[in-house]
């Protein structure tokens, strides 16, 4: 259930189901835009927010760097929606049109507070823009599939083939047309996805997999 006091309400509910109801109206009531700030735990709130992108609405997504292999938030880039992750993002927010912001509640009770205040809006929003201009943008070439995950992307492969070749992070960046940022986190993924601890080992996994066999050979 809802409980409205003014410009503030409390979503309510017995326990996970009725939370996720009540958010799910929420966010069903949206008609231009969801920002959504998640610190990346596991949580309830967490999934309610991932829980889809809806035709007509833009999705700008920010997660910390610790996500950035998530499928979730690759199965939100595919649907459409604008997903960027930084070092660290300080707080879990959802902001509706612009007009509303829901954080979890604290304390015992379950369920999430819904604000309407302006100030409260419009202080969320900043926060949520300054991290966003310095998040690196993911998108769905830079993250494939789980079940492709042994496959690099055309953008991945020019990476490593430079980075093989003694080409710097700046000069690869430049290359791509991405900032050295998104070169590190590209570089930091494929090591995870290599299992390797340096970048002298992800390449020799990488050509022991034949992922730069065609170019480096």
């Amino acid at each position: 259930m809802t409980v409205q006091a003014g410009q503030l309400s409390l979503v309510t509910g017995a326990g996970p189901g009725g939370d996720r109801a009540g958010l799910g109206e929420l966010l069903a009531e949206a008609t231009g835009e969801v920002l959504v700030m998640s610190t990346g735990t596991d949580t309830a709130f967490q999934r309610i927010a991932l829980g889809g992108v809806r035709p007509g609405v833009r999705h700008k997504v920010l997660f910390p760097d610790s996500a950035r292999m998530s499928g979730a938030l690759n199965r939100m880039s595919r649907a459409g929606a604008e997903v960027r992750t930084d070092a660290e993002v300080p707080m879990d927010a959802l902001v509706i049109d612009r007009t509303s912001v829901v954080l979890p509640a604290e304390g015992r009770q379950a369920g999430s507070a819904v604000f309407r205040l302006p100030g409260v809006v419009t202080a969320t929003v900043g926060l949520f823009e300054r991290i966003w201009q310095a998040a690196a943008p993911l998108v769905p070439l830079d993250l494939p599939e789980p079940e492709n995950a042994s496959i690099l992307t055309c953008r991945e492969q020019e990476l490593l083939t430079l980075l093989f070749s003694g080409t710097t992070d700046e000069s690869a960046a430049a290359r791509l047309g991405v900032s050295v940022r998104t070169v590190r986190r590209m570089v930091a993924d494929i090591m995870n996805r290599l299992g390797a601890r340096s970048r002298f080992q992800a390449g020799a996994k990488a050509v022991d997999r034949g992922w730069l066999m065609a170019k480096a050979g």
